[in-house]
């Protein structure tokens, strides 16, 4: 074929805020009457917080329609088409944080101020409007189903299978940050990843949650406090490794020597940093002088880090700079999933086909193949016939990508 297949590991959807009502149990609607204000006017006091509101406002002029594809599956088809995409794994909060499921339901899936139960209860809610939006067109798209795993191991269970059940399968969301709750590496959490497992439902992480208010100060922030000097730069130093920490966390913990088809992804927290992080923990993995005195810390396992993280793990590479592809032999051609980010402002649309060139250009044309699409296809289970119409259709000229 002559054209790339494209899948974006990394799109989000969402609906306006006040539409989530419809999909919550009865039972919860009176809280999210109460609740929807609130969440609205924190959400737009942290964007401003954050010096985002202008630059959004700017941004959104004379594209607003094409954004509601967020929650509109025929502008959503047609903006994907423009962008050369064939299939897409979705994750939540739309296009901001506007747009996110009720009671601290987003992509932060927050352990403080929040009810567990009505957390769970504005997952669910996203999730069930989610599986109507891939039930659209089920060949191109992989749902990412909200799982609050943190709170209730029985209910994380129940909700993978309802998820593999109703058509999701891009797997799940998790939280980056446990808060005081029990992170990864605890035993409580196997019935979890037996059933992702089983199901062959992929554990996501996606970047964005970290330590705010350390950062900026409290949030919302008093009358006329403003954040502390260099809060951003911290933030965004910082907000990759918050990504990558549970990924530490179970690959120490023997997680993938327990379950070897488990697959995880990490998304939109760039991949430079993976060579780095694999090489230190294969150093800190093997018998050295050093670590002799630390007793046995890695009978447990019997490959190292980096062989796990080889095998199970994948990143979604949300906006791929030139600078990554001409590291992936390091990261490892075969864990990365190009992503456009959609319909987010720091996201490759509506100049996507130009970005992806500019990339890719003068990569060797089985690795474009691989990062572009043929990764997510098999992560995620897409059936390429099924895509291939719209490959035909839509996806960038593979000579365009070469001298």
């Amino acid at each position: 074929m002559s054209r790339y297949l494209v899948i974006s590991s990394d799109c989000h959807a969402g609906l306006p805020p006040e539409k989530y009502r419809d999909y919550l149990d009865p039972q919860f609607r009176d809280a999210f009457d109460l609740a929807l204000p609130i969440q609205i006017a924190h959400t737009k006091a942290a964007a401003k917080m954050f010096l985002v509101d202008d630059i959004n406002t700017e941004w959104r002029k004379d594209i607003e329609h094409e954004l509601t594809g967020a929650w509109d599956h025929d502008q959503r088809i047609k903006v994907l088409d423009d962008d050369g995409i064939a299939g897409e794994i979705i994750y939540p909060d739309g296009i901001t944080e506007m747009n996110m499921p009720p009671f601290g339901a987003g992509l932060s899936l927050s352990t403080v101020g929040v009810v567990p139960e009505l957390q769970w209860a504005g997952a669910r809610a996203h999730n069930r409007w989610l599986a109507e939006l891939c039930q659209m067109a089920p060949e191109r798209r992989a749902g990412v189903a909200i799982v609050p795993a943190l709170w209730d191991i029985d209910d994380a269970v129940k909700e993978v299978r309802w998820a593999r059940e109703n058509g999701l399968r891009g797997g799940i969301m998790i939280p980056p940050m446990w808060g005081k709750l029990a992170p990864y590496h605890d035993p409580k959490y196997n019935p979890l990843w037996a059933v992702c497992e089983e199901l062959d439902m992929p554990v996501n992480v996606h970047s964005g949650p970290a330590d705010t208010e350390n950062y900026f100060g409290p949030m919302p922030a008093p009358e006329g406090q403003q954040p502390h000097p260099g809060a951003m730069g911290i933030y965004i130093c910082e907000v990759a490794w918050y990504m990558a920490r549970p990924l530490t966390f179970m690959i120490w913990g023997g997680v993938f020597e327990r379950y070897p088809k488990l697959k995880m992804i990490l998304t939109e927290g760039t991949s430079v940093w993976a060579p780095e992080y694999l090489a230190m923990m294969d150093q800190r993995y093997s018998e050295t002088h050093y670590s002799a005195k630390l007793g046995d810390y890695r009978s447990h396992l019997s490959m190292k880090p980096s062989d796990y993280f080889n095998r199970n793990v994948f990143l979604g590479a949300s906006c791929m700079p030139r600078r990554e592809a001409e590291l992936r032999h390091e990261i490892g051609v075969g864990n990365l999933m190009w992503g456009s980010d959609y319909p987010h402002p720091e996201g490759t649309w509506p100049t996507t086909r130009d970005q992806m060139i500019e990339t890719f250009h003068g990569v060797p044309d089985a690795e474009i193949e691989r990062m572009l699409g043929g990764n997510a296809l098999e992560v995620f289970g897409f059936d390429r016939e099924k895509l291939a119409s719209i490959v035909a259709r839509v996806g960038p000229e593979k000579s365009s990508f070469q001298d």
